[in-house]
C-alpha cells in the first residue's frame, strides 16, 4: 500500500486518518531494502535510528506539533554530511570518517520531521555518469539490473525507483540528479546555483555543485526545494532572494513559449526511441496551443570541453585536502611524509577520480593555464550570455535528459569520452548556473525509462516546477 503513494500529501492523509504510522512506513522500506541487496543502493542503512526517529515523529503527529515533512522517509547521497554518521563520498580515502556536523539541507529537513533512512551509494566524489565508480561497488537499475542507474546520484535515484524511500537528496554538478532520475523513471531537480546552501556538501567542483531532490512527483520536489532553499550564513554563495511557496503554486495557466534543441531530436547520436518520445511530447504541447520552436546554440560544441576543463581544475584544488594526514585512509609502510602523501592518494582514490585530478592539475599548470583554464572561463561566460538571450524570448529550453536510455554495465567504462558524452544535454544548466528539471516521458522498446528536461531562467523555479507538473499530467494522457 505504501508503494502506491506518489505524493507525500497522500501519506500525510493516511497518517491523519490513522491508516498508517511513521514506524510502519519505515518498517516497510527496511523490508524492501533487505529484499533487494543486489541493487546496492545504500552504503549504510540507519535501521534502528530511523525506527526510533519514526516513533518520535508519530508522537508529534499525535500531539499536533509535527513538521511539514512528517511521514517523509528520505535517503541522502554519500556526499552530504549527517552529524555522527559515516561520510565517504563513495571513496576508500575517507574510510572511517564520520561527519562532525549536519549539512544545512539536513538540518532543514530534520527540523520539518523528515526521517533519514540511510546514506546512498554514488560515484566516487560524485564523478561519473553511471554509478560504476564507487568504492562500494556499482549500483544496479531496478528496472533492469544489468543496466546502470545513471550517475553520480545513482543510488539516490534507484532508492526512490525501487521503493526503498519516498525521496532522496542528491547532488548535481553536470547532471548527476537529472540523468539518474531519467534512467530510473523518477523526477530530478537541479536548482539555480545559489538557491540551496552547499554547506556540508563534499565539494567536487564548487562553482557547479548543487544539491537537489529526487522524488516520485514534481509536487514533492517543489516541497523539498521550498524547505531546503534560502539564505545560509555558513555559505556565502547562497542567494538572499526570498523563497517562494513552490508547492502551493503548481497550477499552470496560459500558453508557454518553448524552445527545443534541434540537435536533440535530429542527431543520429540520439537513440531513436528517445528522439520519437521527445518529438511526440513536443507535438502534443503544440496541439495544446503552446509555442514550440527549434533553436540552435552556436556554443553547443563547446559545452562539454568547457565543463570538463573547469570541473577537473576545481576538483584538483578541492581534493588536495584528502591527503591521509588528518582523517580517512592512510597508506601503511610509507618511507617519509612525501611517500605517505603519494601512497595514500594513489591507493585511496579510484581510477576516474585520479584521471580528473590529473587533468585538472594539467590545465592549471603554468604552461597551460591561459590556453585552457582562462579560455574556458571566457567561453563559459559566452555560453551563459547565449542561453540568456534564448530565455529572453522563450519560457523554457527543453530536450531529452540524455541521448540514450540506461546503458549496460561495463559498456562505456573503458571509453571515458563516450561516458562523458552522456552529459551532453545536462551540463548546460551547470555551466550557466540555471535551474533544470527532469520528468519521466515514457519508455523505450525494452521498457527503460526516458526523461524530458526543462531549463528556465535563474531563480525561476516556481514556473519551472509548475510547467513540469503540467507536463507530468500531459504525458499520462499520451
Amino acid at each position: 500500500m505504501i508503494g502506491s503513494f506518489d505524493k507525500l500529501r497522500d501519506i500525510r492523509e493516511a497518517l491523519r486518518e490513522g491508516r498508517l504510522t511513521c514506524e510502519a512506513i519505515v518498517t516497510h522500506y527496511l523490508e524492501r531494502i533487505n529484499a533487494r541487496p543486489e541493487l546496492n543502493a545504500f552504503v549504510e542503512v540507519y535501521r534502528e535510528d530511523a525506527l526510533e526517529r519514526a516513533r518520535q515523529v508519530d508522537d508529534r503527529l499525535r500531539s499536533g506539533t509535527a513538521g511539514r515533512l512528517a511521514g517523509l522517509v528520505i535517503g541522502i547521497k554519500d556526499v552530504i554530511s549527517h552529524k555522527g554518521y559515516g561520510l565517504q563520498a563513495g571513496s576508500k580515502i575517507l574510510t572511517g570518517y564520520r561527519s562532525p556536523y549536519h549539512a544545512t539541507v539536513v538540518e532543514r529537513i530534520l527540523e520539518e520531521d523528515a526521517i533519514i533512512i540511510g546514506r546512498q551509494n554514488c560515484d566516487e566524489f560524485a564523478m561519473g555518469s553511471s554509478n560504476e565508480n564507487s568504492y562500494f561497488g556499482p549500483v544496479a537499475n531496478a528496472a533492469a539490473p544489468d543496466r546502470v542507474p545513471g550517475g553520480s546520484s545513482g543510488g539516490s535515484a534507484v532508492a526512490v525507483q525501487a521503493g526503498f524511500c519516498h525521496a532522496s537528496l542528491g547532488s548535481d554538478t553536470g547532471g548527476s540528479v537529472r540523468q539518474p532520475a531519467s534512467f530510473c523513471g523518477v523526477v530530478g531537480l537541479k536548482p539555480t546555483y545559489g538557491r540551496v546552501s552547499r554547506w556540508g556538501l563534499i565539494a567536487y567542483a564548487s562553482s557547479f555543485d548543487c544539491i537537489g531532490p529526487i522524488t516520485r512527483s514534481v509536487e514533492d520536489a517543489a516541497l523539498l526545494l521550498e524547505i531546503i532553499a534560502g539564505q545560509d550564513d555558513a555559505d556565502s554563495t547562497v542567494s538572499s532572494q526570498p523563497v517562494p511557496s513552490y508547492a502551493s503554486s503548481l497550477a499552470w495557466s496560459g500558453k508557454a513559449r518553448i524552445a527545443y534543441l534541434r540537435e536533440s531530436i535530429e542527431s543520429d547520436a540520439v537513440q531513436p526511441e528517445v528522439r520519437e518520445q521527445t518529438r511526440a511530447l513536443l507535438r502534443k504541447l503544440g496541439e495544446l496551443g503552446h509555442t514550440v520552436e527549434p533553436v540552435e546554440f552556436t556554443s553547443t560544441r563547446h559545452l562539454l570541453p568547457t565543463y570538463y576543463i573547469l570541473t577537473t581544475a576545481e576538483a584538483s584544488s578541492n581534493l588536495s585536502r584528502f591527503d591521509g594526514v588528518r582523517y580517512g585512509y592512510r597508506a601503511a609502510a610509507a618511507a617519509d611524509l612525501e611517500d605517505m602523501y603519494k601512497r595514500s592518494r594513489s591507493e585511496g582514490f579510484g581510477r576516474e577520480v585520479k584521471r580528473r585530478i590529473l587533468l585538472g592539475t594539467f590545465v592549471l599548470s603554468a604552461s597551460y593555464y591561459d590556453a585552457y583554464y582562462t579560455k574556458a572561463q571566457r567561453v563559459r561566460r559566452l555560453i551563459l550570455e547565449e542561453t540568456r538571450r534564448v530565455l529572453d524570448q522563450y519560457d523554457f529550453i527543453v530536450s531529452p535528459v540524455a541521448p540514450t536510455t540506461a546503458f549496460k554495465k561495463g559498456e562505456k567504462v573503458q571509453d571515458p569520452l563516450q561516458m562523458y558524452l552522456a552529459d551532453i544535454f545536462t551540463v548546460q544548466a551547470n555551466v550557466t548556473g540555471l535551474p533544470a528539471l527532469s520528468v519521466p516521458n515514457g519508455a523505450d522498446d525494452q521498457g527503460l525509462p526516458i526523461g524530458f528536461q526543462l531549463m528556465a531562467a535563474a531563480f525561476d523555479e516556481a514556473r519551472l516546477l509548475s510547467f513540469g507538473n503540467y507536463i507530468s499530467e500531459v504525458t499520462k494522457e499520451m
